[in-house]
């Protein structure tokens, strides 16, 4: 493994960053390293060969989870074409190292102390985890690699740090707004250390990457902000493998009942308490329909409480399924009541599974879902919208098939597995014959 003596921890533009927000100059510690501009390898242009391609991400893999879904997709796509894929994770390497992390956590420690006389914790525990995963990746045979491919902003750096060596394209894919997210959730506050810290993370992993490719176009303004330009952004939406199933009458209810479905991790910003507010405002109304809520969540017992108090009785908790696709062929309507999303791929499936969709003008969504055409959409945490979105699906059966038509059509074209796979492989060979973004 790399020697912590090796390295420079934290990062020199982490630190110039934090220099900055204390205040502190120094003459020869706190100049900004500037990278000179990297010198491609060239590949010989012509037929195409088949790529290594390293894709690498923070967090564990392989979990359940969207931003696994996308990177297992992406691998058993681009191995179907033909390349070899590995992936490079957190839980890549057996974590035998707590005397190093330890090492590294109390001289990070130091280091701001003796700096500023404080540290972050926050700060401290990020250097810490950084500086292990390019430990451990250090120790890979990278040379045999023809292209890198990150899937957040943590393992952009740590690459872009090493390829200072190989000289080999990088790419990047952000799967969250970064920290504009973390400082929307209230995970991170305006005007402290830990905004300017990850702030120039989210720069860094820009400037280092040859391209970003996005999963939608709202991320454009987001990375155009960070000081990414045009020409180096481009838009790949996720595509999904489907495996449609026929309708069959379900044994949860009876036939003769109209299912709306919603099904998504249990969180504050899914949005199923301006669900359950809008269902109560139209009780009366809601005649032969239940309503499926799938999946599971740390606000479960909470929405469930809400759901005995507006004695919805409509409304049944079916936890996590794995049969997503069967209980979506029973269903006739698909609600996703988000308040903060990308692009989630639920509202996806929905769209091959021919099913009429709710959703709301969050992140992405509105980029697939077009009003009144694929689907319907609210403002989010507009319960009354959302009645008056449910009360027209549900009188007009018609309305229903066009749009869930329209949806199925749409994502035939644009969102298939392997439309995003041979979309992203052009981009790769884009970069290995030379081209320029």
């Amino acid at each position: 493994m790399t020697d912590i003596d090796s390295m420079s921890i934290p990062y020199p533009y982490l630190v110039v960053a934090t220099d900055k927000y204390y205040g502190v100059t120094f003459s020869d510690d706190g100049k900004q390293i500037r990278n000179k501009k990297k010198n491609r390898k060239k590949f010989e242009s012509g037929k195409q060969k088949k790529l290594r391609i390293l894709l690498t991400t923070y967090w564990d893999y392989p979990v359940v989870g969207g931003l696994q879904n996308y990177i297992t997709t992406l691998k058993k796509g681009l191995e179907k074409l033909g390349h070899i894929v590995d992936v490079f994770s957190s839980n890549s390497f057996s974590d035998n190292s707590k005397g190093l992390r330890k090492r590294i956590t109390e001289e990070t420690k130091r280091f701001y102390k003796n700096r500023y006389q404080t540290y972050s914790n926050k700060i401290v525990k990020e250097n810490c985890r950084l500086s292990l995963y390019e430990m451990n990746l250090r120790e890979l045979d990278l040379e045999k690699y023809d292209i890198f491919h990150a899937q957040d902003r943590f393992t952009a750096i740590v690459v872009g740090r090493v390829n200072e060596e190989y000289k080999k394209p990088l790419l990047f894919t952000p799967h969250g707004f970064m920290t504009q997210r973390r400082l929307d959730l209230g995970m991170l506050e305006q005007g402290t250390v830990e905004e300017t810290y990850f702030l120039s993370l989210d720069r860094k992993a820009i400037e280092v990457s040859d391209k970003v490719i996005t999963l939608c176009e709202v991320f454009r303004p987001v990375l155009k902000k960070l000081g990414a330009k045009d020409d180096k952004i481009t838009t790949v939406y996720t595509g999904i493998d489907v495996k449609l199933e026929t309708k069959k009458t379900s044994k949860i209810t009876k036939k003769d009942k109209t299912v709306i479905t919603c099904i998504s991790r249990l969180r504050p910003r899914k949005g199923h308490k301006y669900l359950f507010e809008a269902l109560a405002s139209i009780k009366g109304k809601l005649t032969n329909v239940e309503v499926w809520i799938v999946g599971d969540g740390e606000v479960r017992e909470e929405l469930e409480d809400q759901v005995e108090a507006l004695n919805l009785k409509e409304v049944k908790f079916l936890g996590e399924r794995k049969d997503i696709n069967k209980l979506l062929s029973q269903s006739d309507i698909f609600i996703l009541p988000t308040t903060s999303d990308t692009l989630p791929l639920a509202i996806i499936e929905a769209m091959f599974a021919n099913k009429a969709i709710i959703s709301t003008k969050i992140g992405g969504i509105p980029e697939i879902i077009q009003n009144n055409h694929t689907g319907l959409l609210t403002d989010p945490g507009n319960s009354k919208q959302l009645a008056e979105k449910i009360l027209s699906l549900l009188g007009d059966p018609a309305l229903r098939e066009r749009i869930a038509a329209n949806a199925t059509s749409y994502a035939e074209k644009n969102l298939r597995s392997s439309t995003m796979v041979t979309r992203i492989e052009a981009i790769y060979h884009s970069f290995l014959k030379g081209a320029k973004g």
